[in-house]
């Protein structure tokens, strides 16, 4: 056996040496470029698009954990033990309250109906990061501001056909804007400032602060409709909600993928069966490619065949020799599809691609990779096997007569 092995390494080093170099080198970039193939949707879509869904949602959504009423209930009371509860449980960094109520917002005849959300200006840029992505304004809200930040599917653009959704038609810092609230109290907001994530939900929100919303409802609010709470970087979520529900958070308690619910699920299968279809069309190509390169050279050598038949090399030794030689392809074909991988990630980190969605950077896991490099080790096998194995149950005779 080990003989056999050893022939067949041998024949297949022979007939790569003495073959095309220019053909080898070839053969060698096609596999590195199905193997990039291979990494590259799941890179960008599995991994780059959904890893943006998840920190966009933890960002400026959710948060890690979210406190939100139970189903039977519109709202969390008493918030201010609650939040003095939830900030002193071990592993949350700090929890911020939102109240939203229903309001129209309007401008030069432009309305737009959404929930105006309260906050407390202090706790909220501890939890999310919206604070970050002012393109209009120099600050977010401060604590007792008597004005307004829109988010900018909300402010919108002069030509409504710029706009994803219904906006006030390019309202920009500094603009007065009209609030109808649910309840029939209406106001004159000055817009201090107009915010851009990328998020589709966070974008269409609007914001004042807990003292304005005390205003609007003539009375000192006690009342929310979800907490938000940031944990301590490296905490294990789940154990924090249950940490949470352990110090007497009788709320609905949620990680953030629990909050989004079935949208997360449904993302995430959808990618992958898109990126499961594109790894078999790459095997597929792989197979085709490479198994039509050695079936050409397979019936080129068919003399050369015959006469190693003739003089008692055996069958498996031969298809040993080209099963090799696609091997050999694969290594070097997959280890150059690895560089060319890596130099992707380490461009793309650099300078990520910018969507509407928001900005995405690869993601290439070594577990994929070497999934996919073993996957591709089966089929350039098997694209040497076949034509050799063909090739090698013909007649001696004729095939040394070619």
């Amino acid at each position: 056996m080990i003989h056999g092995s050893r022939v067949s390494l041998f024949l297949a080093s022979r007939a790569i040496k003495r073959g095309g170099k220019v053909g080898t080198l070839l053969n060698i970039l096609i596999i590195a470029m199905v193997f990039t193939n291979m990494l590259i949707f799941s890179g960008f879509i599995g991994g780059g698009v959904v890893d943006m869904f998840y920190d966009q949602t933890v960002d400026y959504v959710t948060s890690d954990v979210v406190i939100r009423p139970d189903h039977d209930e519109r709202t969390l009371f008493h918030v201010d033990e609650l939040l003095d509860r939830v900030n002193r449980v071990p592993g949350v960094a700090r929890a911020s309250v939102r109240y939203s109520i229903g309001g129209t917002l309007s401008h030069k005849g432009s309305m737009v109906s959404i929930p105006i959300t309260a906050i407390n200006p202090r706790d909220e840029v501890e939890v999310t990061k919206i604070h970050e992505h002012m393109i209009e304004g120099s600050d977010f809200l401060s604590p007792g501001d008597d004005g307004i930040v829109l988010g900018m599917f909300v402010a919108g653009h002069e030509d409504p056909g710029m706009d994803f959704f219904d906006s006030l038609g390019g309202v920009r810092a500094g603009d007065s804007i009209e609030v109808m609230y649910a309840n029939g109290v209406a106001r004159e907001y000055l817009v201090k400032g107009v915010f851009a994530t990328k998020s589709y939900q966070a974008d269409y929100m609007a914001f004042v602060s807990w003292e304005e919303m005390n205003e609007v409802l003539g009375y000192e609010n006690t009342e929310a409709t979800e907490v938000l709470v940031r944990a301590f970087p490296g905490e294990d979520l789940f154990t924090l909600k249950m940490r949470l529900m352990d110090f007497g958070v009788q709320d609905r308690v949620e990680t953030w993928e629990e909050a989004m619910g079935l949208e997360v699920e449904d993302m995430v299968e959808t990618f992958l069966i898109i990126d499961t279809i594109a790894i078999v069309v790459s095997m597929i190509i792989a197979i085709v490619v490479i198994g039509i390169v050695f079936t050409i050279k397979t019936i080129n050598n068919r003399r050369q065949i015959g006469i190693q038949k003739a003089i008692g090399i055996a069958n498996r030794i031969i298809i040993g020799s080209y099963v090799t030689q696609a091997l050999f392809i694969w290594l070097f074909g997959t280890i150059l599809g690895m560089i060319i991988v890596n130099m992707l990630f380490f461009y793309f980190s650099a300078h990520p691609l910018e969507t509407p969605r928001g900005d995405i950077v690869p993601v290439f896991e070594m577990s994929a990779m070497l999934e996919n490099a073993a996957w591709l080790a089966v089929a350039s096998g098997l694209a040497g096997f076949i034509p050799a194995w063909r090739i090698t149950r013909e007649n001696t005779l004729d095939a040394m007569r070619g």
